[in-house]
């Protein structure tokens, strides 16, 4: 068996399961999960009908590469969205089976395990950051996530000597469970990091099309275009963005997304992809270029989003620490305020209200002599604006409780 899936840890759902082993929820209470990033918004019924329309597609072998009009509106999109120069739909896109198993495959297609190498990670994290890390031979180097930085991590901190070992550093943005979104300093900051020494930056972009003012967060691509790397002899050199259909357009069951940006890392990757079989199902790529060439489905969904934020964040902010995010659907809560640890809070909301959310610990490592997340929650506001508003006033009335 291969060595490194013993430097796995369980996944946090599975720690979630095992803290709830023993207990039974309040029967009084409906179950209400704030647990899982799942979009629980209905699939817009032109995706669906683009699908039946396309079911045909399931007599033929998929190519690795895609087809031209899945291509071509991924590039399209792109171009539309972050006001980026055209990308060649033929070395600078891929599409793939949504982000996590591209984010997974890239690090075994980068990486030299025989280097020692060091993939350099925010903490918290994407739980497949880690994983990938360690499957491809390498070992995962954890960056804080800083509340005084509005959780923007201190890459500065790292020493040469770490950096030297580096040949991949992933970051999500906005992030996965803080919400914090890159400035154009910090893309400065890492793009000269990666030319000084030679790492591949991989940006989870997924929670892009869910954000709460007026200004889209800006995108990896977008920051390299600003600053001039869009023109260069190598375009976007070193820099990989991953992107989904899922949050966006509520298609988790599609597992449909894209690469994109440096031909020459993505030539590696397609052969790579080749052999390990990533192929996307010709119904499934039809479905997706009409979501790609849709904009209006997506404000309605961002629409859904702010109102639910808007009506519950406010609320919860009477009994614990929690502010709205720069972008994404979950909420980052301090209970310190509760007297409980985060496992507390949420092993005992489960109990008494029947309500999951996921504990802070779970989603980050102890780095640096700290775990991040400690006494913290995240609550994906996923569900409909009624079942959240009623999630958000039971957690409410739990914390109102324990102060008696």
């Amino acid at each position: 068996m291969n060595p490194h899936l013993d430097k796995l840890q369980p996944y946090p759902f599975e720690k979630l399961r095992q803290l709830f082993a023993k207990v039974t929820p309040n029967a009084d209470y409906s179950a209400i999960s704030l647990g899982m990033g799942e979009p629980k918004h209905p699939t817009p019924p032109f995706i669906q009908q683009a699908l039946v329309d396309n079911i045909n597609g399931l007599a033929t072998y998929p190519t690795t590469i895609g087809s031209e009009a899945l291509r071509g509106a991924i590039c399209g999109w792109l171009e539309r969205r972050y006001g980026i120069p055209a990308l060649n739909p033929a070395t600078q896109v891929l599409p793939v089976n949504g982000s996590r198993e591209a984010l997974f495959a890239l690090a075994q297609t980068v990486i030299d395990p025989a280097a020692k190498a060091l993939v350099v990670s925010p903490n918290p994290f994407y739980q497949i950051y880690e994983g990938a890390a360690y499957l491809a031979g390498a070992e995962p180097y954890f960056v804080n996530s800083d509340p005084a930085r509005n959780f923007g991590c201190d890459y500065d901190s790292i020493p040469a000597s770490v950096w030297e070992r580096v040949q991949l550093l992933f970051l999500c943005s906005p992030g996965n469970p803080t919400g914090a979104v890159l400035s154009l300093t910090d893309w400065e900051n890492l793009f000269a990091l990666s030319e000084r020494y030679n790492f591949v930056i991989a940006a989870d972009e997924c929670y892009s099309e869910i954000y709460h003012g007026d200004e889209a967060p800006l995108g990896a691509l977008q920051a390299a275009h600003m600053l001039g790397l869009s023109t260069v002899e190598r375009p976007y050199a070193r820099l990989v963005v991953f992107s989904s259909l899922s949050k966006r357009s509520n298609v988790p069951g599609m597992r449909s997304g894209f690469v994109a940006g440096d031909a020459d890392v993505l030539k590696k990757f397609l052969l790579y992809r080749t052999y390990h079989g990533g192929a996307m199902s010709p119904s499934v790529q039809a479905a997706s270029v009409a979501a790609w060439n849709d904009e209006t489905h997506v404000e309605a969904n961002r629409a859904q989003y702010r109102a639910k934020f808007a009506a519950i964040t406010p609320l919860l902010l009477q009994v614990m620490d929690v502010a709205l995010p720069d972008a994404g659907f979950y909420l980052w809560a301090d209970v310190s305020r509760t007297g409980l640890s985060d496992t507390e809070f949420a092993q005992r909301l489960y109990a008494e209200y029947n309500v999951t959310v996921l504990p802070g610990s779970y989603l980050a490592r102890d780095a640096h002599g700290v775990n991040p997340g400690r006494n913290r929650i995240r609550m994906a506001l996923v569900a409909e604006a009624s079942e959240g508003l009623e999630a958000a006033q039971r957690i409410v009335q739990f914390c109102k409780n324990l102060s008696k």
